[in-house]
């Protein structure tokens, strides 16, 4: 893992090697982009070059080794996916009073800590925060530096606040990494307390060639489809799972034709039953409702006469026909219950219910 290896937005990595190779790296950055475009691995390598016990150079510009004892273990959090799943089983097993007050936290390193959000409501809550400030305030153990990154910008209010706290006056040897999609999400105090770098999507054509070049076996149309659905992000293109995609694509394009066409629910309640509890089934209806909101943004472009920028091209003729038989109030409409339904899932409401609930209020307004 190195920054020579990081694909795509090189003003940005740039940016944040010219800061570490002159001591000025921000004690709080927010890095904002679109899902998959490299926050969290720019973060880390961030992490592994200020930790690393044999940094190279490429002129003036520094970069982890790679191979030393902490860049191995950082390494190790790349797949963070992988380290929340491990962290929740080994909470599972705690007695149920510690279990309710234990948090998720990954330490890959002494003077490194994550914080993703908190499942099963996928929130950053207060005792991660105050986790953070606990630490904060003592000295590095093993380097010069503390790195602290939150994956996610989804704060419950309160640690939003103590979070505001630790920003005003952040210890000079700390740096506090917040990741987001959509810096909106968090409090003005918080962004005007922060320095932003935006991560930029990759233009189409580039994720194209870059795709031919790592996936020779797909298709051109598969290419092409996937490019576009990546929405410019390198690391998300390079990761995706069509054949995952397109069957939860097909859910979604069912709940909209209930929603629209069919006046029988039975075919979907045997669909949503599907949709259970635990992180699989949470998992499953956030790819849901994410390949619902692309059908429903291509939607709106071909109503907008903007088909060169629909994203689901192998299925245009269909959204077509769905494009010239709603309103772009009922577009809003239905963008509006998706979201009473992402909030609905945070507080860990029986998921096929859920999505019931989603097509009969899509349907009463179409």
């Amino acid at each position: 893992m190195s920054f020579q290896g990081f694909l795509g937005n090189a003003e940005a990595v740039l940016q944040l090697r010219q800061q570490l190779a002159a001591d000025r790296l921000p004690h709080a950055l927010l890095l904002a982009g679109p899902r998959g475009a490299g926050k969290y691995t720019l973060a880390l390598r961030v992490a592994q070059t200020i930790h690393c016990e044999q940094p190279r150079m490429e002129g003036e510009l520094p970069d982890a080794c790679g191979v030393c004892a902490n860049c191995v273990r950082m390494a190790e959090a790349l797949d963070l996916d992988a380290r929340i799943a491990e962290a929740v089983e080994a909470r599972e097993e705690l007695r149920e009073t510690d279990r309710k007050e234990t948090r998720i936290l990954i330490r890959p390193h002494p003077d490194v800590l994550i914080l993703p959000p908190d499942p099963p409501q996928n929130l950053v809550k207060v005792d991660q925060v105050r986790s953070l400030i606990q630490n904060i305030h003592r000295l590095p153990a093993e380097g010069r530096r503390k790195i602290y990154i939150f994956s996610k910008s989804a704060f419950m209010k309160e640690a939003a606040n103590s979070l505001l706290k630790v920003l005003e006056e952040p210890p000079p040897y700390a740096h506090i990494f917040l990741l987001t999609e959509n810096p909106a999400e968090l409090l003005p105090t918080i962004r005007s307390r922060v320095r932003m770098l935006r991560l930029h999507p990759a233009p189409v054509e580039q994720l194209e060639k870059l795709l031919a070049e790592r996936r020779p076996t797909w298709k051109p149309k598969e290419r092409a489809l996937v490019a576009r659905l990546a929405e410019g992000a390198v690391g998300r293109a390079l990761s995706f799972d069509l054949t995952a995609y397109l069957a939860t694509r097909k859910d979604a394009m069912l709940l909209l034709h209930t929603a629209l066409a069919e006046p029988d629910f039975s075919t979907l309640f045997r669909t949503t039953e599907s949709y259970r509890a635990g992180a699989e089934g949470q998992h499953k209806m956030q790819e849901m409702l994410r390949a619902l909101t692309s059908l429903l943004h291509d939607v709106m472009l071909l109503q907008a006469g903007a088909a060169e920028r629909v994203r689901n091209l192998d299925i245009a003729a269909e959204l077509q026909t769905m494009a010239h038989s709603v309103r772009l109030a009922w577009i809003e409409q239905a963008a509006q219950a998706i979201g009473q339904a992402e909030s609905g899932m945070r507080r860990n409401l029986l998921r096929s219910l859920s999505l019931d609930a989603l097509a009969a209020q899509m349907a009463k307004g179409a």
